[in-house]
């Protein structure tokens, strides 16, 4: 923001002039003014008291004087006890309108060579069931937090681990060899991740079946769970998986080639996407190596039963398994691998894990083990931790009557959001394609902001009907601002009028004006603060600030209706420039917005 440089730099002038001493830069901490007062920026003068050798308000008095003498940007301050609050001269406000008008995008900085190459994972499915609930926050935060880190920047790589080996997956596939009669998801017209996840649920039927009745033949619940004979045949089927099995492995790839297809068409809808996808199934071998590098090197120990652990007792934690006893790895041996082949193939400088807040345990023991493996940004991995995010009671059951797929989410979301668009009219007059395109960018909207608005860190409930409002901190309300602006924008240009690309700084402004200028030379500030307090949610709450500030403007003031001429297209300029800072923001929430409503 250009105003604070210039008045950081006569702020120094004045003190350096009025009291023979040079102040240090970072004492020197211009703020808001708070909405009560009077003025736009507020300097607190209680750092200078050692340089003048009085009162706060005489420190404050003088230096307010200094400036209206001596720096045009100000044009009249008032001393509120220590604080001096600081009114900005309109042309100012206008020069910087100017400077945001040439920048299409403005706020974002752009990657050189020297800049750091930040990877961030996300996603991370499981193929034996589609997307959930969960997912979706999980897929929004990284995608967002990744649109973050490059207007920052930074060199970014997106990257996906997939889930594909184990117990679980091997459950899905004996499922299917006994039930499925050669299902397949064209037979079935199911996308391959629902059809997959309804074997699942197809085993844990069978199993509980199993188990129950092994139970009225006199066993205790755990002796009926170990020796249930699917879960054993289930656990044969991995042994088989992992010694290579051709028929095992064969059925593996044709079920999860399903999977990834439906998972596919999933991403796309949620609009995300990866760089780079890694799989368990190849990365947990690399895990294994390493640990086992690990342990020659003395960094790990061996039981004597053969399993792998690490001390970790130095560090205030307790003992880790790494490999178990039958040689077999576990999740932090896969972390290790795919650390490892991370680590060769791009020159990571950090590494953030989108990951529930359930693993912040998980995430601690992988950064000091990497740290212990050698890897430079282990000490410093950053776990971007969030909470869980649940349905109000009763709403948007599932097939299997607990977990919301985000399939059948998104479904929802896109009907709510054209049946409420058609009560309140905003689609009149289009024709069906256009009415069903801005139907599924208010819906997917509604779903994005509502998650995205809320710290990432708390858990949230997700309220389908009250995220499609079109008053409130919602999508759907920055969205019509949006669609709003453009109306008036095109009015003009069907009226002749070609907005100014250089602006008339005589023109005296409003209150409401200059706020909203001050307003938009905040944005380059909020993208760097969410970039460093890993924040989406500082963004969207940004958004909504400067479309409650615009929309009491439009209510205040005529734009095509004013009769100044300057002053008109002023304030077409002004309109023009919110509406691409609204999409800017929302493109960073990976959330579109429509031309018209």
């Amino acid at each position: 923001m250009k105003i604070n440089e210039k008045l950081t730099s006569s702020i120094a002038e004045a003190i350096q002039s009025l009291y023979g001493e040079a102040a240090p830069a970072n004492l020197i901490q211009l703020q808001k003014t708070k909405k009560e007062f009077e003025g736009h920026l507020t300097l607190v003068v209680f750092p200078f008291l050692k340089l003048s050798k009085k009162k706060p308000e005489q420190t404050a008095q003088e230096i307010g004087e200094y400036l209206v003498a001596n720096q045009p940007a100000v044009a009249s301050f008032n001393v509120i006890k220590g604080f001096l609050n600081l009114t900005i001269a309109s042309s100012e406000w206008i020069e910087m309108l100017a400077d945001i008008n040439r920048q299409s995008q403005y706020g974002f900085r752009k990657a050189t060579e020297q800049s750091p190459l930040v990877m961030i994972e996300y996603s991370s499915p499981n193929t034996n069931k589609p997307l959930h609930l969960g997912h979706v926050r999980n897929n929004l935060l990284g995608a967002s937090l990744a649109n973050i880190m490059q207007a920052n920047g930074n060199k970014v790589v997106k990257t996906n681990i997939v889930n594909d080996r184990g117990i679980h997956i091997c459950k899905s596939m004996l499922a299917w060899l006994k039930w499925g009669n050669g299902e397949t998801p064209e037979t079935a017209g199911k996308k391959g991740d629902h059809l997959i996840g309804d074997y699942y649920v197809a085993f844990d039927k069978h199993y509980k079946a199993e188990v129950e009745e092994m139970m009225k033949q006199g066993m205790s619940k755990e002796e009926a769970e170990a020796n249930s004979p699917l879960i054993k045949e289930a656990h044969e089927m991995l042994v088989k998986w992992e010694a290579g099995d051709p028929e095992v492995r064969a059925l593996w790839e044709k079920m999860n080639s399903w999977v990834y297809a439906g998972f596919d068409e999933t991403y796309r809808r949620m609009g995300v996407s990866f760089d780079k996808i890694y799989y368990e199934s190849n990365t947990y071998i690399d895990g294994k190596k390493k640990v086992l590098e690990g342990l020659d090197k003395g960094l790990f120990y061996r039981k004597e039963d053969g399993s792998v652990w690490a001390d970790l007792t130095a560090e205030g934690l307790d003992h880790k398994l790494l490999l178990r006893s039958d040689g077999t790895s576990v999740y932090m041996t896969q972390d290790i691998g795919t650390a490892q082949q991370r680590f060769n193939d791009y020159p990571i400088d950090q590494m953030i894990y989108v990951v529930g807040n359930e693993q912040n345990y998980h995430f601690q023991v992988l950064s000091i083990l990497l740290d212990k493996l050698g890897f430079k940004w282990g000490k410093d991995l950053i776990h971007f931790s969030y909470g869980m995010v649940e349905l109000p009671n009763g709403k948007m059951k599932s097939r299997e009557g607990t977990v919301v797929d985000a399939d059948d989410l998104m479904d929802e979301m896109v009907a709510t959001a054209q049946q409420t668009s058609l009560e309140l009219g905003k689609l009149d007059g289009l024709t069906k394609k256009e009415a069903a395109e801005i139907a599924r960018i208010v819906g997917m909207g509604a779903l994005k902001y509502f998650i995205l608005k809320v710290d990432a860190r708390k858990n949230m409930t997700f309220n389908p009907e009250e995220s499609i409002d079109f008053n409130g901190n919602t999508g759907p309300f920055i969205q019509y601002t949006y669609a709003r602006i453009q109306s008036v924008l095109r009015k003009a240009a069907e009226a002749g009028i070609i907005i100014p690309t250089e602006l008339n700084h005589d023109i005296q402004l409003n209150e409401k004006e200059e706020s909203l200028i001050q307003h938009l030379a905040e944005f380059p500030v909020t993208i760097a603060e969410a970039a460093k307090d890993y924040s989406p949610s500082e963004i969207a709450n940004y958004a909504y600030d400067l479309v409650k500030e615009f929309n009491q403007f439009y209510h205040d003031f005529s734009i095509l209706r004013e009769e100044n001429e300057q002053v008109k297209l002023f304030r077409l300029a002004l309109s023009a420039n919110v509406a691409k800072v609204i999409k800017l923001a929302m493109s960073l929430l990976g959330i579109e917005v429509p031309e018209r409503m």
